[in-house]
């Protein structure tokens, strides 16, 4: 993978990786005849994953506003953000042991997007540990004010960070995935 295609720095997966988008169009999508349960439900989890990020992100500028005192954050945040966390590191796990293998055994095209795909997810784990530490931190420091606030930013910074790398992913991953689904049919990869 080079740099430029590492997830952070880049802004979509290019064409020749993507061979399938062009001819299987996002708005076209759920009208194609090999749209079915799994596209819905592969696309229901991301949306479910996107919800749950931005969740914990507003429980985070609650309270670094004042809308939530430190009292009643830990009783939001930490459900909210184990919710999240273990949510995304079990949609991994399934991908990588399961779904991009049988991806990779329908064409041998479609090899570098999952290895990209994949590589992702490493990133992506590295900033939900980075992410995991900052809410330890803040959590340990919410009976001291100066330090909870800074806490508090730090961590709001890495979160911002996980979600932009997740957001990417995502958009990325279905790029590949559903119109993948739609040339060869979900029972090949179901």
């Amino acid at each position: 993978m080079t740099d430029a295609h590492a997830l952070a720095a880049r802004d979509g997966i290019p064409d020749d990786i993507a061979y399938l988008r062009s001819a299987y169009p996002k708005g076209d999508w759920a009208k194609h005849v090999n749209f079915g349960e799994l596209c819905n439900f592969w696309l229901h989890v991301h949306q479910s994953l996107r919800a749950e990020g931005a969740a914990v992100e507003r429980i985070i500028a609650d309270f670094r506003e004042g809308q939530l005192d430190a009292r009643a954050f830990p009783q939001r945040f930490v459900p909210a953000l184990n919710q999240f966390l273990g949510h995304l590191d079990g949609h991994h796990r399934i991908e990588d042991a399961v779904y991009f293998p049988k991806f990779r055994a329908l064409d041998p095209r479609m090899q570098r997007g999952f290895d990209l795909l994949e590589s992702d997810h490493h990133a992506i784990h590295a900033a939900l540990e980075t992410t995991v530490g900052s809410a330890r931190g803040l959590l340990a420091s919410l009976n001291q004010p100066q330090r909870d606030a800074r806490a508090a930013d730090e961590h709001a910074a890495h979160a911002v960070t996980l979600t932009a790398l997740l957001l990417r992913h995502l958009a990325d991953e279905e790029d590949l995935v559903i119109p993948a689904m739609l040339e060869h049919g979900e029972r090949r990869v179901g």
